[in-house]
């Protein structure tokens, strides 16, 4: 493996590709969460160049990773399959951003018919040496992550006010890795079982009520996450994962709550991986 660093919203991106089996797209910011220019050119122009450098270099396969933040607002609790509408959800430009490279991909499937475009849209996504990663992006320093503890798990997964599904890195990458042999073409959601927290519609109120709160100490930066990942919380349909069970025959190994134990411990250790590729 000959590992290359490059920035996909201004660096030649066909040499890099040219020749390749299969592109995966993974590349995606979510902070600086004060500077959005900065992430819609990583996300969106860096998007739009690297499908238009696939397409050029005629790779055969582009996996992307998309989200559960790409689908529009649930209406009700009732599990949504891949048909339900991307447009994101406008409060926050992670959703709405996400739901913009959905059209873009609908667009590319039509003009490079010989490029086979997957679309994963996992849950959230955890693993213990995540924490570290997932403290800086979100938490920031209000938020003592080392008195969190994995006997806590039970206990949260019950308790978390808004319905919430995770699954952890390990399957979500088994299912990347199945669709590349599998042939086939779309979106698959990832989720573990059994969602997490309150099966409830009402989480509005509580949107009301914590909003001017996260709004105050993002903008003050002493939380990292902007505001409307509460709104994105809140909003998120709760995914059926039919289709890659039977089309991949992905079965995800780690059930919700041992994910979600996972990175507590990962939080209590401030557990991280070096990741070289990415370090530049």
């Amino acid at each position: 493996m000959r590992w290359v660093s490059a920035d996909i919203s201004r660096d030649p991106l066909e040499p890099l590709v040219e020749e390749a089996d299969a592109v995966i797209h993974l590349a995606w910011l979510i902070q600086p969460s004060h500077q959005p220019r900065t992430m819609w050119l990583t996300n969106v122009v860096g998007t739009e160049r690297l499908v238009t450098a696939v397409g050029a270099a005629s790779v055969p396969i582009l996996l992307y990773a998309s989200s559960v933040g790409a689908y529009s607002p649930r209406q009700d609790l009732e599990r949504v399959d891949e048909s339900y509408p991307t447009t994101g959800i406008p409060e926050l430009g992670y959703s709405w951003e996400k739901g913009y490279v959905e059209r873009l991909l609908d667009a590319c499937e039509e003009r490079m018919p010989a490029t086979r475009i997957v679309r994963m849209r996992p849950a959230l996504i955890f693993k213990r040496t995540a924490a570290r990663h997932i403290h800086e992006l979100f938490l920031g320093p209000l938020v003592p992550h080392r008195l969190l503890r994995p006997a806590m798990a039970p206990a949260l997964a019950r308790r978390v006010p808004l319905p919430l599904q995770v699954v952890h890195t390990d399957d979500v990458a088994a299912a990347f890795r199945l669709a590349l042999f599998a042939g086939v073409r779309g979106a698959f959601n990832l989720a573990a079982e059994p969602v997490l927290g309150a099966e409830r519609v009402g989480s509005q109120a509580l949107v009301k009520v914590g909003r001017p709160v996260v709004t105050a100490t993002w903008k003050a930066r002493l939380l990292k996450a902007e505001p409307g990942w509460l709104t994105l919380a809140s909003r998120a349909p709760l995914m059926s994962t039919e289709r890659a069970r039977r089309e991949l025959g992905w079965i995800p190994e780690r059930d919700a709550v041992s994910t979600l134990a996972e990175l507590l411990a990962g939080f209590r250790d401030d557990a991280a991986a070096p990741t070289p590729a990415l370090a530049s």
